[in-house]
């Protein structure tokens, strides 16, 4: 395997194109939360609200990206980031004060040393698989990720783990690590240590830096190949998607036929 950069860059990266010809976390997540959205978008006809967290993740994100990367971002969202009448809004805000926590550690700096926003591919599961990884050390052979949540310690119930677990797993952080390693070692040759930054939205933040017990990447593995058929059936049109009927895009295309029983309200 190699590098991909003359197919894919930062300007095409999440484009149709892109998305139809490779798999990526994203997408993998896309299709276990709902194949009907998921189909819509890679088809072009559905397109999600803009989220105003996605932005501030993306502020933030820009920030330890480079000042270039942080000016741009900067220059194409000023709208939604400073009021009309002077300073920024409150979520803008609340990100300074993470980036300010975030900077002024030296361990949070060290974790962050490297190359930013590198892109790599690799067959895997059945399918070719794209992933940019925000942050790469190659002399010390890990790679790590910067994340917000709410509070590090607070616990979400799992259907998939069937249990109560933290942010990091709640949201398929594991898998997202995973499947870099995964690609890092089809392209790279070695195995890259996955480290993740996070920080909350506390006033002050709290922050960590979180390492992975390597047990937890093999049920990842096994979750993905498990999952794949299907999603790969969806995805090349073999099958027809299944809605979930709760996301944005079912709730806006939804037509009723028939009624439901009471009970049937917390079980859908």
């Amino acid at each position: 395997m190699q590098l991909a950069q003359d197919k894919l860059s930062n300007e095409n990266y999440y484009s149709k194109e892109m998305n139809l010809q490779y798999m990526s976390v994203s997408q993998f997540k896309s299709f276990m939360d709902c194949e009907a959205r998921t189909m819509a978008e890679l088809d072009g006809s559905y397109k999600r609200p803009d989220s105003n967290a996605l932005l501030v993740g993306s502020y933030l994100h820009s920030y330890f990206e480079g000042k270039e990367a942080f000016e741009n971002f900067i220059e194409e969202h000023n709208g939604s980031i400073f009021k009309a009448r002077g300073g920024k809004y409150s979520d803008f805000e609340t990100a300074d004060r993470m980036i300010e926590t975030l900077k002024s550690d030296p361990f949070v700096n060290f974790a962050l040393e490297g190359d930013k926003e590198q892109i790599y591919t690799a067959d895997l599961f059945g399918a070719k698989w794209k992933i940019k990884v925000d942050n790469i050390n190659h002399d010390r052979k890990f790679f790590s990720d910067i994340k917000t949540t709410q509070d590090l310690h607070k616990r979400y119930w799992s259907d998939k783990y069937d249990g109560w677990v933290s942010f990091v797993e709640s949201w398929d952080y594991v898998l997202q690590m995973a499947v870099y390693r995964r690609v890092l070692q089809e392209c790279l040759g070695f195995t890259f240590t996955p480290y993740i930054v996070a920080v909350t939205k506390e006033n002050p933040p709290n922050k960590a830096v979180i390492h992975f017990d390597e047990s937890r990447f093999d049920f990842e593995y096994e979750y993905i190949e498990m999952k794949m058929e299907r999603v790969l059936e969806v995805k090349n049109e073999k099958a027809k998607p299944t809605r979930c009927e709760k996301c944005d895009y079912c709730r806006a295309t939804k037509r009723l036929d028939n009624t439901i029983e009471v009970g049937e309200l917390i079980y859908i």
